[in-house]
């Protein structure tokens, strides 16, 4: 089976800290993964290591079938879409909204190439796939934060992404901007062609069915990776946490709660 993310023994040091520690994780084509952990766990490192903005103090790191020392970085991260908050922040507000999807195209922040018809219509499909197509000509900076997401996740998928990162896509957003978000993505992966999904959070009620894999990551290092279902017990997640927890399961999602 081909692999997406290969990470062999992997670990980065920085200022004499370990940040990664021994790290092993592998992602096989058209599998969707959840990545789970505290602020400060190292997930935000790792997302850095896969798009190649670090490079491994020991150890390997393959992504889409091409191996680190051996690829074009710059290449390579064409193929990968990833959307964070950080992301959000650098998008010129006074753009429409439509100009910020095709920008993704050419991986820049902000839209300086010429662009055509066909860029306008893949815009908009693209917004329409995702829910917001009522958004077509509106500026960046009227739409709410969920809105703006919505938009950001149609600008990584703009340049047909392998895959893509969706890093705390939820964060500041309300319960329902957050289930319409949710509903969004699970769509989208639903969809011919969609690209392999990593979606990164430290909420477990946001894992959606289709994460069939989940890893847990704390203090730099892989405390359980697996099957969703096995990985989001009470037992596995209160001793990951290190404080007792409840994990119920509703409409095959797990929410948590205090015990």
């Amino acid at each position: 089976m081909n692999r997406v993310i290969e990470l062999n023994n992997v670990s980065w040091k920085r200022d004499n800290r370990t940040i990664l520690d021994q790290i092993n994780w592998q992602v096989a084509e058209g599998e969707h993964w959840a990545v789970l952990g505290l602020n400060g766990s190292g997930k935000t490192t790792m997302l850095n290591m896969i798009n190649g903005y670090i490079w491994p103090t020991t150890g390997s790191v393959s992504v889409l079938g091409h191996t680190f020392g051996d690829v074009d970085l710059r290449e390579l991260r064409k193929s990968i879409g990833w959307v964070s908050s950080s992301l959000q922040e650098r998008i010129n507000g006074s753009q429409r909204t439509q100009d910020v999807v095709i920008s993704g195209k050419f991986a820049s922040i902000g839209l300086y190439d010429q662009t055509t018809a066909t860029d306008d219509e893949q815009a908009v499909h693209l917004m329409t796939q995702l829910g917001c197509a009522h958004l077509v000509d509106r500026l960046y900076q009227g739409c709410s934060q969920g809105e703006k997401q919505k938009v950001l996740i149609a600008r990584a998928l703009m340049a047909s992404p392998k895959l893509l990162i969706l890093d705390e896509a939820c964060n500041g957003l309300d319960f329902f901007s957050r289930e319409s978000l949710l509903t969004s993505i699970h769509q989208l992966s639903e969809s011919p062609g969609s690209p392999n999904l990593l979606y990164v959070t430290h909420h477990i009620e946001e894992i959606l069915p289709m994460y069939t894999h989940t890893i847990l990551i704390r203090r730099g290092t892989v405390f359980a990776k697996g099957k969703t279902t096995d990985i989001l017990s009470s037992e596995t997640l209160s001793a990951f946490f290190e404080t007792p927890v409840q994990v119920d399961w509703r409409q095959e999602r797990a929410w948590l709660s205090m015990v």
